[in-house]
């Protein structure tokens, strides 16, 4: 190494010795139990090497070589994990704020009449990106922020402007009757469907999200009436898979669910009641779905409305049947009238996923490898694999005896930088070079 490069890198406080064959920095991580996001058990005693921002090498302390100068973290008797993926998000769902109207809870990128600006929203939804990161979800998918301000908060979380997961962003979002959130753009037509595929990934979007039904009831209908017809949804799908793009439908119960299914969509956000025969044709389909039971559950105390007991029985026919569920929260932004989990909250649904009938080994595959497959990044996060990116949670105790550790994360890297260290200190994490 030349002299004055070594100088410059000494003053950087890298050293010459830290930095892998192409000039990347070399970080070992001890692990005193790993779970690598896929098998039925923990590892013992692990250590994991990562060059720059992805995962060199993984395996038992006694079998990987640590290179010369790496710097090593240890985290003694803890247990590392895949960094957590949240599969349903809103970061622009800001919930109630200071001076807003006390009804005022919604997304406040478009939505008319909302006491504070796009750009205030934006600096809040910030805030929540940074809140998920430091709780263990190094990567999100939001499922709509009205707007492309999701874009705009992705771009700057990959620029390095501001802290917070790997995002999937939708964009707008697609609705198909005007009892559906004023911020999903309206579909009138197979055709305008197509168009608007194409409009909101000319924006940015990851991939298409459907609004197919909300909460209410129709009356002739029952809960679950689908926002538009079989035909306009059916294009959405044929289009963005077209495009090479996944579709996320939010399809409550009932007709919603069977028509979203018929469409060809890839996930079911938020399911509340499906029967037993559309189960069996997402297990044939191979689509994935999403529960958020805990909101379900706080929502269902609020309204005085059965969705709780739906929502568990939905669950456990789901799990006994084998679909393959994703974790999902649907966070809010903002302690106040708005009902949790709150930003940062998240790790709380992992309890109910157990009282329902998941293994907790079952629940954090969900956040992890099942996660990542949901949103189509297995390739990149959700296990702990050469290659794929270097984000990782860590927690003092053992989550697959007690999965309420992850309401409880000690440490957090994403791409191999340190976001937070809580066991620093505690005799249980000693950085050494």
């Amino acid at each position: 190494m030349k002299p004055q490069l070594a100088i410059a890198l000494a003053l950087l406080g890298l050293g010459g010795s830290w930095l892998g064959a192409q000039g990347q920095k070399v970080v070992a991580i001890h692990a005193g139990q790993l779970f690598d996001g896929k098998s039925d058990r923990l590892l013992s005693n692990q250590v994991i090497v990562i060059q720059g921002d992805r995962i060199a090498e993984v395996g038992p302390a006694g079998s990987v070589k640590i290179p010369a100068g790496a710097q090593e973290i240890d985290l003694g008797s803890g247990t590392v994990l895949p960094g957590l993926i949240e599969g349903h998000n809103h970061m622009f769902k800001v919930g109630d704020h200071p001076g807003a109207d006390s009804d005022a809870s919604v997304p406040a990128v478009i939505e008319p009449g909302t006491p504070f600006s796009a750009p205030y929203a934006t600096l809040l939804a910030a805030k929540n990106a940074k809140l998920d990161l430091e709780s263990g979800f190094t990567t999100a998918r939001d499922l709509s922020s009205g707007s492309t301000a999701d874009v705009d908060l992705r771009n700057a979380i990959n620029e390095g402007l501001v802290p917070g997961p790997r995002m999937r962003v939708a964009t707008e979002g697609m609705r198909g009757s005007i009892a559906g959130p004023r911020y999903f753009h309206l579909v009138d037509s197979p055709w305008e469907g197509r168009k608007q595929v194409r409009i909101q990934l000319k924006n940015g979007a990851d991939f298409i999200k459907i609004y197919a039904a909300g909460i209410r009831a129709n009356p002739d209908i029952g809960y679950g009436a689908p926002t538009m017809t079989l035909e306009e949804q059916q294009a959405i799908v044929d289009e963005a898979h077209r495009q090479g793009v996944r579709v996320a439908c939010t399809a409550h119960a009932g007709v919603a669910v069977r028509q979203s299914i018929e469409a060809g969509c890839d996930s079911l956000e938020l399911v509340t009641d499906i029967d037993a025969e559309s189960i069996r044709k997402v297990v044939e389909k191979g689509t994935y779905m999403t529960f958020g039971l805990t909101i379900t559950k706080l929502q269902a105390m609020k309204q005085n409305f059965p969705m709780a007991e739906m929502s568990k029985a939905s669950f456990q026919r789901a799990l006994k049947a084998g679909v393959k569920i994703a974790f999902s929260v649907n966070a809010t932004g903002a302690h106040g009238k708005q009902v949790g989990p709150y930003h940062g909250e998240e790790g709380v649904e992992f309890a109910l996923m157990v009282e329902y009938g998941m293994t907790p080994l079952q629940a954090i595959r969900s956040a992890t490898s099942v996660g990542a497959e949901n949103i189509g990044w297995k390739d990149r996060v959700g296990s702990i694999e050469k290659g794929k990116f270097a984000d990782f949670v860590g927690v003092s105790g053992d989550p697959s005896k007690d999965v309420t550790e992850l309401e409880r994360v000690k440490f957090v890297m994403k791409g191999g930088q340190v976001v937070r260290n809580d066991l620093k200190g505690s005799g249980a994490n000693l950085s050494r070079k």
